[in-house]
Order: C-alpha cells, then structure tokens, then sequence
C-alpha cells in the first residue's frame, strides 16, 4: 500500500509505546492462550496487523481493483451484484434412474447447475458387470458404463440448457464422449453445450490415486480434450485444474494451491507443445478448490490464487486476451472436516467455510451435507446444505459489495505470505525439473503425507481442536436418517448393460474399437474416435480396455 513516510513512522512509535504500556499490563494480568498462533498451513499469525504489515505493497500492482489486472479483488467488476456464485450441489448414487431423480429434486429446490459424482468403477474405467467393480456399484456416486446410463441420467434434463460439471479423470474424454452424444439424442449440438470435465489427471497421481495409464500418455488425452473442446466446445470448459482432493489427502493450504497451480502451468505447456495458441483455450480452463475451517488463510489463498494465474498467464506466458488471465474457479467445502461424532454441527462447519468461499470470490459452490460422513448425503440433508447458500446470498449481506475483506492488513499480509509460499514450492518443483519429473520422485505425494502425519499428531495430541472428536465429546448417538438406496439397482444395471452388449449392431462397435487403437497408436486427437465408440454403444471398460492394450497401466513406486 501507498502510506506517507511520516504516518508509518508515527504509527510505529505508536507501536511501540502501545506494546511497553497497553498491552503489557494486559498480558501480565492474564497471559495468551497459547504462546504461538499459527494458521493451519503453519503459517504464523501475529497479534496485530497495522499499515505497516503492508507498507511496501504496491496498490493497484499487487490488489488493483475488481475486474482488473491481477483480479486480486474478483474477476468481475461488480462482484456478486450482478451476479451470484451458481450454486452447483454434487450428486450421484446408486443407478442413473436414482440420480436422475436427485438431479430433477435439486433443481427444482434452487440448485442453479448439476454436478455428477461417479462411483468407483466409473472412475477406474470399469464397467458395472467386471470382476473388479464388484461391491462398489453405486456407492460412491452412479455407475455409467454406456451412452445408454448416460441418457438415463439427463433423462427429461434439457442438456442445451443446464450447465453440467462431471468429475471424472482418468476416463475423462470417454464420459465426455458419453455426454456429447446423449446431447445430441436430445437435439442439442456440441457447440451449444455448457459445462466443465475436471479431467486434471495430474493431481491423481499427486493425491487421489484414480490414475489408470502412465502420466505421458495420460497427458496426452487430456491434451486431446483440451485442443477438441478449444475447436468445436467453446462454452465448455475441458479441465477443472483440482486442488480440492490434494487438500482432502491431508496437504496445507499452501501445498493444496502450490500443487494445483503448478499443475495447471504443466497444463498449459502441453497444449502449446501441441501448437495451440494460448489464448485460444486458456479462457476456458477452470480450477476447483477446497474450503477449509481456517476462515482467512482460505479467503487468502483464493485471492492469491487469482493474482499467481494473472501473472504467470500475462508474464510467462504472453497471453495478450484479458479473458486468459482470468482465474475462475469452483469451491467445495471441505470433506475431510466433517465428522461422524454430532454429525449435525457439520451444519456449522460448512456454513463458515461457505461464507470463506463467497468472501474469496469464487464463481460456482458445493456445500457439503451433514451426514457425508455417515452416507451419502439424505434428501434431508442435501437441502439444507443447499439453503446454506441461499442464506448467505439473500440474507447476510456480504454479496453487497465487492471483496468486503479487501484492504484488511491481516488478509492482505496473509495474501502476500501465500503468494510468497507458493513461489518457493514452483521452485523446488522445477529443480526436479518439473511436475511430472517431481512426481516419479515421490516430492508431491511426501510433501503432503507429512503435512497429514503432522495435523493427525497435532489431533491426537489435543493441540488442535475437533469439535464433538477430541473435545466437547458426546457418548450419543447419530440420529440422523440415512439415504437407502434401490437394493435391486445393481442388477438392474448389470441386466441393462447384457441386453445393450446383445442389441447393439456388433460390427460397427468392433469398427469403433479398432479405429480407437490405430488413433492412440497414432498421434491424432483421439476424441473424434471415443465420439464413434460412444455413438455405436462401446462400453466404458471396452474402451478403456483398447487404450490399456496400447498405452499400458501405470504402478506408482514405493516411496523410501
């Protein structure tokens, strides 16, 4: 900040005199709770911050103003009044048939966009009938193995209206083809549909551990994604840059956005090896970040994350669309804070961070149901995770102006403290010689598997406080109503996807498959053939299946 020489030695002697008086005679009449206050990244908090914390930032260089460069203050010049964060509730369970029900439930109770959650066959590229899906059909979001689950679930969801978020990675481009073809059975023309694919490959091998093939030629599909959606998608986004589930593996606050950024600049690297031009696709990346307990290191870590991308997309990058320095992103509270033990005080968990994600300006919300950490969420539970944001949107205030917390000295040094922590991480990534080299060397992954051991001691140890776990205990039990789902669901699916496998015209599958192998053996965009496989009814582990033979399946080394 710009502050007069004569002010900030007047206030330091002001300090001074403040700390030799005031606040001594306080502390020896009753000391501190504790001798260091620190954020949850470890970062150290002072007692009190003043100008001086903040006396050499440059103003409209390092916080500028809303809708300008570097969109420390929000993207957009008006902030939430013009409009609100869409509020995107993640759903998925069980069959299509079940999920489709939620999704038409959700809207019609204010959910202003779908996000599907897939389960873990889904995930791991496997159809619901292989031996390796067994007992997890539906259990962690819904089974999609086909075009055909997919027409199920959009099923009377018109697909040229709703945005649509799909996490999904490893199989990414071929869910992705699924959904590209149910729009078409509707009507709607890929150039018409809106949404975004997390596809961010990267942070499996860093965190979530869903990798299927071996990081280069992963990386080469998402690159695919990115160059077909740049070409015949242009309201979609084609990556979802996620930081989330680094955080929910147990990184900091720092790791989570260091890592997240850093991958997101690998990103970007691969599509211009590829020979497109930056600003024909980075307008339409998008990141996905974790809302954590720690109120204002997460509202600094979303304000710092705008200002890194400005720079590096302006800076390292040249590029010259103002659209391209833009960092948008959604927010998901965090997963990992919620507790079995009163499950119903997750109701204030995820308020507060809630309130952190809209305070730090994010474009799109998830705000997690109390009962996640017994089950999937209730219909109970799900809308009053929903009206948490429609309380904060049209009854607290704080969407009135823009970046209310902008120009506090404690979030801006907090910002500043970040951004400086995050450099220091692209640093001792890049001596490895980047991300993916950092990661065959287990950097990533040990980074935040120490951060995990140090929070759980610091649990165990009662110096940090989980509420209803490791204080303010209660013996009673949860009695909360749990989400049953359809018991014969299972073999539904499995039935559907034998009667598809008999009725579909054999010959053209076959046809689609083999010119699926020759494009992965090859160096064409791939998605012009999963587009032909997910027309002529190839199942999910079919597909997977044929670039398994050519690409190989990736085994994660032992860290020593």
């Amino acid at each position: 900040m710009t502050f007069d020489a004569k002010m900030l030695e007047d206030l330091q002697a002001a300090l001074e005199r403040w700390k030799a008086a005031n606040l001594k005679t306080t502390l020896d009449r009753k000391p501190e709770r504790r001798e260091r206050f620190v954020t949850q990244s470890g970062v150290p908090v002072e007692r009190l911050y003043t100008p001086l914390d903040v006396a050499d930032q440059d103003y409209l260089g390092d916080v500028g103003l809303p809708g300008e460069y570097p969109f420390t203050r929000g993207i957009h010049a008006t902030g939430y009044r013009g409009r609100l964060w869409t509020m995107r509730m993640f759903a998925g369970f069980g069959t299509a048939e079940e999920t489709n029900r939620r999704y038409k439930y959700l809207l019609e109770q204010g959910n202003m966009g779908l996000s599907v959650a897939f389960d873990l066959a889904t995930l791991m590229g496997y159809d619901t009938d292989a031996p390796e899906a067994l007992g997890e059909f539906g259990k962690c979001g819904v089974a999609v193995s086909s075009l055909k689950d997919m027409e199920i679930l959009f099923d009377g969801i018109p697909l040229g209206e709703v945005s649509t978020s799909m996490t999904i990675n490893s199989p990414a481009p071929i869910i992705w083809a699924f959904y590209i073809a149910a729009a078409e059975k509707q009507g709607v023309p890929m150039h018409k549909l809106r949404g975004t694919l997390q596809n961010d490959i990267l942070k499996e091998y860093i965190a979530q551990k869903e990798f299927i093939f071996p990081p280069e030629p992963s990386m080469r599909l998402v690159t695919d994604t990115i160059e077909f959606g740049a070409q015949h998608l242009p309201e979609w986004n084609t990556i979802s840059i996620s930081g989330y589930h680094i955080r929910e593996a147990g990184s900091t606050a720092v790791q989570e956005l260091a890592f997240t950024l850093a991958d997101g600049l690998e990103y970007v690297r691969w599509a211009l090896d590829r020979g497109l031009d930056i600003d024909d696709f980075a307008p339409r990346l998008s990141f996905f970040f974790n809302v954590h307990n720690d109120f204002f290191e997460e509202i600094a870590k979303m304000r710092a994350a705008r200002r890194i991308w400005a720079r590096e997309m302006r800076e390292t990058f040249g590029a010259k669309n103002p659209r391209s320095w833009l960092m948008r992103f959604h927010t998901q509270t965090a997963g990992v804070s919620l507790t079995a033990q009163q499950p119903e005080i997750n109701l204030i968990r995820v308020a507060l961070q809630a309130l952190a994600a809209v305070l730090g300006g994010a474009q799109s919300l998830h705000t997690n149901s109390m009962d996640e950490a017994l089950a999937l969420p209730s219909e109970q539970a799900v809308t009053l995770a929903l009206r948490t944001q429609q309380i904060i949107a049209e009854e607290s205030g704080v969407v009135n102006t823009v970046d209310p917390l902008g120009g506090s000295y404690f979030v801006e040094a907090l910002t500043n403290q970040t951004e400086a922590a995050v450099y220091d991480y692209f640093r001792r990534i890049n001596d490895f010689g980047g991300v993916i080299p950092a990661i065959k060397a287990g950097f990533l992954q040990q980074e935040i598997a120490d951060a995990s051991y140090r929070h759980q001691r610091e649990v165990d140890s009662r110096d940090r406080t989980i509420v209803g776990v490791n204080r303010y205990v209660s013996e009673e039990a949860p009695g909360i109503p749990i989400l049953q789902m359809d018991p014969n669901g299972y073999e539904r699916q499995v039935a559907r996807l034998q009667k598809l496998r008999l009725e579909r015209d054999s010959e053209a599958a076959a046809r689609a498959l083999n010119a699926l192998r020759d494009a992965c053996q090859g160096s064409a965009n791939t998605m012009p053939c999963l587009l032909d496989c997910a027309r002529a009814y190839c199942t999910l582990g079919e597909i997977v299946g044929v670039m398994r033979e050519v690409f190989g399946v990736y085994h994660e080394p032992a860290l020593v």
